[in-house]
Formats: structure tokens, C-alpha cells, sequence
């Protein structure tokens, strides 16, 4: 039976809610052997460096290696789908990254629904992406840029990771939001994304702050805006694009999930080990390294976090016709 997103979104967030507010007495001996932690994406990558970060601190303070395994390819969609297939008992994480919620819509023909198969055990990590330019753009400001654009409309090369990826969805929802009409250019990864926009190839590319920050120093590109709620601490002069165009935000961000029925005694630990690291201020300051802020939460609202994000990002791709390749 297939069920309307919908009715799958309410009970996603009614499993997560019911996760939260069962009792701990299942972790009470937990760990008692190695963990693994399954991260869909490649060594030295945000997601990679950031669950080895966790990894390390769960170790310490459980007592049990927590081992990091990388299973890129396919957009997450193969160590997601690994993590899925797990056993339910919590000796098997997944990193969650943006690419879980958009993805959810993006593919039609996956074989896990990630609302349903993996509950959601804490958030770690936000962090903005940059409305980056090249510096010949003749725009100073979110509103120069969409002046700009209205002036020039299906001249401008919009730059990202890949169809679909985050930096795609989120260039197409301020796209939507600011009314302007612009040539998407997808690349096959961040870097050359990134290489693009230096080089002009594309005038404008939604990419990683940490990546950028160099270049944004030395010049070589311009920070219009970041896309978080609030501005970042690693560049307190430039605004965030909701000054310009309101409600707008995509934010990148890493959280821990495991195989749906793992459980909630042990869910509700690994939740509390994550928050207590994400309170330490060594902790803290290596997000930031990251270009990052504390994710903290209760499971329940890293579900209904996740539900969002799975919706809005299923609006942008329905209004911009996006479909996996």
C-alpha cells in the first residue's frame, strides 16, 4: 500500500514524538560492543569530519569504540539505505545530512522511505551556506543582485553541486522567492562548483561558508549574504538573504540517525551524550571550525526538524520540476 506523503510526514513526526518520551531503561548497558557509524559521504568531507568529531567524543565518554565507516555514492542514497537494512539495536548509526530530506522526494524509486525506516537521534551541526558572487557581478547587495537580475533576465549562469543537491535546491527557492529568472549550470561536486564561480564560468553558486571564507578574504569572490536565519559568526558584516527577501533560509546541518525500532532507551542516551558534547566549549569552538553552530535537541525535535525540511525542499523541487538523474 502506498501511503499520501502526508499521512507518511504525521507519522514520521508521531514516531519521533513517541521515541522522546519512552523510557531509557534500554541503555542502561549500552554500548557493550564497538558501534559503527555509517557516513554517506567521502573521507575529509564536512559529514566525515564532523562524525569523527562525534565518534571520538562518544567513545570517550561511553567506553566503546564508535568506528566511522564511509559509504558514499549515489547522493547518500547507499550508506543511507545500509543503515536501514541494520539491525535495530543500536550499534548501528547513520549521519544525516541535507541530502536525506531532498532526496526523499528527489528519488521515486528508493528502497527506504527515510522518514519511516531511520529515527531520528540528534541534531549536531547547522551551518550557512554563502550567496557567493564572482567579483565582475555588478551587485554589492542581495537587493543589487535581484535588480540586477530583473534587468537581465536568463543571462545569469547559476552554479551548484549537482541536480538536486543542496546548493541546486537552494538557489532555486531564492529563485522562487525573489521573482528573478537565471540558467542553472550543475557541476559534478562542490569544488568544481566552486572553481566555476571563481573563474566566471557561472556568476553566482549557493556553496559551504568554510569553503568559500578563503576566497571571500582574498577577494577573489564576494559574499552577497549567508542563508542561515541568523547571521554567522565567521562573517558578522554580511547579512543573511532573509534581510532582503523574507523567510528565506537553507542552511546546511549534520544529525545522527538509526534503523526505525532501535530502542528509545538507547536513542534517549546517545541523544544525551550528543547535547553534553554539544555544550562543551572545545566542542563547540571545532563547529565553528567547520563554519558551524550547535544543533541541540530533543530527538522528537530533530524529527519534526526533519519533516520540515522534507517538506519545503519537496515544494522547491515540485515548483522547479527537479527529478533525480
Amino acid at each position: 500500500m502506498t501511503l499520501p506523503r502526508r499521512a507518511v510526514l504525521q507519522m514520521a513526526a508521531g514516531a519521533a514524538a513517541f521515541a522522546g518520551a519512552a523510557p531509557v531503561a534500554a541503555a542502561q548497558t549500552y554500548p557493550a560492543r564497538p558501534v559503527l557509524v555509517i557516513v554517506p559521504a567521502t573521507p575529509g568531507s564536512g559529514a566525515d569530519v564532523t562524525a569523527r568529531l562525534m565518534a571520538q567524543w562518544l567513545s570517550q565518554r561511553l567506553g566503546q569504540a564508535f568506528v566511522v565507516e564511509n559509504r558514499p555514492g549515489a547522493s547518500t542514497n547507499i550508506g543511507t539505505e545500509l543503515a536501514t537494512r541494520a539491525p535495530p539495536d543500536g550499534y548501528t548509526l547513520l549521519l544525516v545530512t541535507p541530502a536525506n530530506t531532498i532526496n526523499a522526494t528527489l528519488y521515486a524509486n528508493l528502497h527506504f522511505n527515510f522518514l519511516l525506516d531511520i529515527a531520528p537521534v540528534a541534531g549536531i551541526l547547522r551551518a550557512p551556506e554563502v550567496m557567493e558572487v564572482n567579483p565582475a557581478v555588478p551587485a554589492r547587495t542581495v537587493a543589487e543582485f535581484i535588480a540586477y537580475a530583473k534587468a537581465n533576465p536568463g543571462t545569469i549562469d547559476f552554479g551548484s553541486s549537482g541536480i538536486g543537491s543542496a546548493s541546486h535546491v537552494a538557489g532555486e527557492l531564492f529563485k522562487s522567492m525573489a521573482g528573478i529568472d537565471w540558467l542553472h549550470v550543475p557541476y559534478s561536486g562542490p569544488s568544481q562548483a566552486q572553481t566555476g564561480v571563481l573563474a566566471g564560468q557561472v556568476q553566482v553558486y549557493f556553496g559551504p561558508l568554510s569553503a568559500a571564507m578563503g576566497f571571500i578574504r582574498k577577494g577573489q569572490l564576494r559574499a552577497l549574504a549567508v542563508t542561515s536565519a541568523t547571521r554567522s559568526a565567521a562573517l558578522p558584516d554580511v547579512p543573511t538573504v532573509a534581510e532582503f527577501v523574507p523567510g528565506y533560509e537553507a542552511s546546511g546541518w549534520f544529525g545522527l540517525g538509526a534503523p526505525r525500532n532501535t530502542p528509545a532507551g538507547v536513542i534517549a542516551s546517545l541523544n544525551r551524550e550528543v547535547n553534553a558534547a554539544l555544550a562543551d566549549a572545545h566542542v563547540r569552538a571545532q563547529l565553528a571550525d567547520l563554519g558551524g553552530d550547535a544543533f541541540a535537541g530533543t530527538p522528537a525535535e530533530f524529527g519534526r526538524f526533519l519533516v520540515s525540511d522534507t517538506e519545503k525542499w519537496a515544494l522547491v523541487m515540485r515548483v522547479a520540476g527537479i527529478t533525480g538523474q
